[in-house]
């Protein structure tokens, strides 16, 4: 039974027990910030879990892709030594919200395996909770385990919880045993950690809340989470130990085999590397198709760190050039008609794969002049720095082991322990960066504010003017009864016009008023998926909950934001037609100055592009066509040809917004029509990272100020030109072609005065017993190493070394002419000659370079080389 086949076979089982089939949501967790990845098949319904979301059903299944290849969930550096570990991974899931629970949970895992799968029960073997006696009793008493066939195991293993607080619960697990040929023994045992028994389902029951002292309290309705791995059971099906001898990694690796020249089986070196490039394929190529795009911080960070380790394995297996998004096509064949975005991103997924391998390429051969240089540094017997090893590593992505390969042999060591120190100094403020963003950080009154009160209801539609009632007021991270004159808060209303940043729009400002009270907002943040919060101050009198309040929304600033929205459709639409249907949206930003729209697309935005594309945009404007919105259900709008942008988190009914040839999903607000935006002008045009560009663009008041920005800029400088308007840019043009023309002169006027300079020196040169040797402090030589080539064509024979004071340091170059480089090295001279002037250095025998923090010593340094050549 093929990969696929088990996937649908388990999702055809529980849709008929009358699951709903849920579509995999994105590898980026949208809605929820305290998660790098998407990393388990609950983490779509984590907030129906809570309580903070509900769906249309009570049941559902789902086939969920899941990364883990950063912060706690880590299986990186496991990948292709181990059976089963993976960066990416499928977990097949059934799940009840308040619905059925351990009978039938417990029912459906053991029918789907021994009948549905048909897998021979003697090959199966439970754990539960060690208290959990109802479990215990179901599967023993009405499923029929032989009770020397389940055990009942700890907390560690068989009890889960959301976090140190909130929904949770015992778990009941199922393994498979691979047979007595495999060493290992049942959980429970000394030999629990063989490969023997595997699990395959995890079953959790969520039925307790915990507090804060710890105490665990019954929840009102028990919930179900459960998970199996698609790769682990899918083993199991085709009789195979190890996940990646599956029809789909055989399939994969197959095409890197193809692809490499190398023959799977035939080195164990290269069957890791093997496998290491068709995990790390799956998981890059997944990542790209939800919208993540490498870079050097964050999820890229991430997929930039798996998509250079795949290629540092690639040329292990003697690959110099790229070549791993050629295997993409061999992914898409594979799980592209189950992953319909797979597919669909093919084309963005090659390209952008191509550019970073071809530039980590160029770096990778940068990096190995960087170790040899750091090599020089530390000297016969010496130690590359753990900083210099992290610079290599987090700048260059440059492999300590790869680092460690290229010196075996040599006696330079590497300062590891240095190495991990930088690096825990960078989970550090990674953990600080993301942490500070997530739910961890939201103050506890706001979670019992939405149990208590439920979401806030938005209005900011169509008015932006309303009345509410303050159901909370939160200060310094707790909830209180009322706040006075300079109190700094977040206010909550059971409704509100605010709108609450979301989408890539920012949040509303504006006044609320209670009685005599005025509270200022500064800002308005939409928690919790569905709960709007007034961040502000109160400028007088004292605000009550329960109070009546008016709402007001910032009507000059909200428009500019409505301006800029509306044309970020228009112009995304008009961006696919002028550049082609690969456009896919990268991230946004709207607010009241301006709108900032990345995408992908692989080469700078040409002049005549970009023209098209400002054009098209104001043409639409003038249309003046009617902006409508319509709610639907998500698969009705995608069915309709609205676009779905990244970076929102869509529910089950959505609101779809129609401008002109525009229609996309959308929550934020918009223009009436489109003669609304005024004036469209694009102002910058960049490259942020491989294969994404960025345009920025002002509408309105903003566009017309720019144009007369840029008439007023044109009239000046074409007054200090003393010409007209229209013959500015060729005068300027003149004014260039004279500047490169002086410039030559006065390159050809250096390059001669330093040929005078070399002449002058070299009349200086001593004899040391028969070796002319000549050193000098020189000044005002842009390039040492030049210089220094310059300086031993026209000696012919000897030793030369040059210093030169930069400020508070010392630069330092040695030569030794060709015919002497068997008697003297330049490194070894430069290195002792830095010693003196607080500074070390290194190269090659024939030329060396160095550098020192006492540039006072430079003459001292300089007059000891002739001892060095005596001696």
């Amino acid at each position: 039974m093929k990969t696929s086949e088990i996937r649908q076979k388990f999702l055809d089982y529980f849709a008929g027990k009358g699951h709903e089939v849920v579509a995999s949501s994105s590898l980026v967790p949208h809605g929820d910030p305290t998660l790098m990845f998407t990393n388990a098949g609950m983490v779509p319904f984590k907030h129906v879990f809570l309580g903070n979301e509900s769906r249309p059903y009570v049941t559902a299944t789902s086939s969920q892709k899941c990364v883990r290849a950063g912060g706690k969930h880590n299986d990186l550096e496991n990948v292709g030594h181990t059976a089963r570990h993976h960066t990416f991974f499928e977990m097949l899931g059934n799940f009840s919200f308040g619905d059925y629970f351990k009978h039938d949970a417990i029912r459906y895992a053991w029918e789907f395996l021994t009948i549905e799968m048909k897998l021979d029960p003697n090959l199966l073997f439970v754990t539960v909770f060690e208290e959990d006696d109802e479990a215990y009793d179901i599967w023993t008493k009405e499923i029929g385990i032989p009770v020397d066939k389940i055990a009942r195991i700890g907390a560690k293993d068989n009890f889960w919880s959301m976090g140190d607080t909130g929904p949770c619960g015992p778990c009941s697990e199922i393994f498979f045993d691979h047979g007595a040929d495999v060493w290992g023994g049942p959980p429970g045992t000394p030999e629990e950690d063989g490969d023997r028994f595997v699990e395959i389902w995890n079953l959790v029951f969520m039925q307790y809340n915990r507090n804060e002292e710890g105490e665990l309290t019954p929840l009102p309705k028990p919930s179900v989470d459960t998970g199996m791995g698609l790769e682990r059971i899918t083993a199991v099906m085709q009789g195979v130990h190890n996940n990646y001898d599956i029809d789909l990694f055989k399939n994969l690796i197959a095409a890197a085999c193809r692809e490499t020249g190398i023959q799977f089986g035939d080195n164990a070196e290269q069957d890791v590397s093997l496998r290491v490039l068709a995990d790390h394929l799956r998981s890059v190529a997944f990542l790209l198709a939800d919208g993540v795009l490498p870079s050097n911080e964050g999820r890229g960070f991430v997929l930039r760190r798996i998509l250079r380790r795949a290629c540092r394995h690639g040329r292990l297996l003697g690959n110099e050039e790229a070549f791993i998004y050629k295997l993409v096509d061999a992914l898409v064949t594979e799980m592209g008609s189950h992953f319909v975005e797979l597919r669909e991103a093919q084309a963005n997924i090659e390209q952008v794969i191509r550019i970073e391998e071809e530039r980590f390429i160029k770096t990778l051969d940068k990096g190995l002049k960087l170790v040899e240089q750091a090599a020089a540094e530390a000297g016969e017997g010496g130690v590359i720095p753990g900083k210099t090893l992290f610079t290599l590593y987090d700048t260059f992505g440059f492999p300590t082991d790869l680092t460690a390969d290229i010196l075996k042999g040599t006696n330079i060591g590497l300062d590891m322990d240095g190495f991990e120190i930088c690096m825990q100094e960078q989970r550090t403020r990674a953990r600080a960066a993301w942490g500070g963003s997530g739910e961890a950080s939201l103050p506890k009154a706001l979670f019992e504010l939405r149990e208590k009160h439920g979401p806030t209801e938005f209005l900011g539609y169509t008015t932006i003017n309303a009345e509410g009632v303050i159901t909370g007021l939160i200060k310094d991270g707790e909830a209180v009864e009322s706040l006075s004159e300079g109190d700094e808060a977040w206010l909550i209303c059971n409704q509100t016009p605010f709108y609450g940043e979301s989408g890539g729009q920012v949040g509303d400002t504006g006044l609320i008023t209670s009685g005599d009270a005025e509270f200022v907002v500064s800002d308005t943040k939409k928690l919790l998926s569905d709960l709007f919060v007034h961040v502000g101050k109160v400028k007088r009198g004292t605000l009550n909950v329960q109070g009546i309040a008016n709402l007001s929304v910032g009507g000059e600033r909200r428009d500019a934001i409505r301006r800029n929205h509306t044309a970020t459709h228009l112009m995304h639409s008009v961006l696919r037609d002028v550049l082609g249907d690969h456009v896919k949206q990268a991230g946004s930003l709207v607010n009241p100055e301006r709108l900032r729209f990345d995408f992908n697309h692989f080469q700078p935005v040409t002049k005549e592009e970009l023209q098209k594309i400002e054009a098209a945009v104001n043409a639409a404007v003038w249309a003046n066509d009617p902006v409508d919105t319509k709610l639907m259900t998500q698969d009705e709008a995608v069915a309709s040809g609205a676009m779905a942008l990244f970076g929102e988190k869509y529910g089950d009914e959505v609101r779809v917004v129609s401008a002109g040839f525009s229609t996309e999903l959308c929550g934020g607000t918009h223009v009436s029509r489109t003669g609304d935006i005024g004036p469209f002008r694009i102002t910058a045009e960049t490259g942020i990272a491989a294969g994404v560009r960025r345009i920025e663009a002002v509408t309105g008041p903003a566009a017309y100020q720019s144009f007369i920005a840029d008439i007023d800029t044109l009239n000046e400088t074409a007054g200090s030109l003393k010409v007209r308007p229209f013959e500015a840019a060729d005068a300027v043009s003149n004014l260039q072609s004279k500047l490169k023309e002086t410039e030559k002169e006065l390159t050809s006027l250096r390059a001669k005065q330093s040929t005078g300079l070399l002449d002058d020196l070299i009349k200086n040169a001593i004899d040391v017993n028969g070796v002319k040797l000549l050193t000098a402090e020189v000044s005002g030589v842009k390039d040492m190493r030049d210089f220094m080539d310059k300086a031993k064509g026209k000696m012919k024979s000897g030793v030369l070394v040059f210093g030169m004071k930069s400020g508070p340091k010392v630069q330092l170059v040695a030569g030794v002419t060709s015919d002497l480089v068997g008697k003297y090295n330049a490194g070894n001279i430069v290195r002792e000659v830095a010693i003196i002037c607080g500074g070390k250095g290194g190269g090659k025998p024939d030329m060396a370079m160095a550098g020192g923090t006492e540039p006072d010593k430079l003459k001292v340094a300089l007059d000891s080389v002739a001892a060095l050549i005596q001696g």
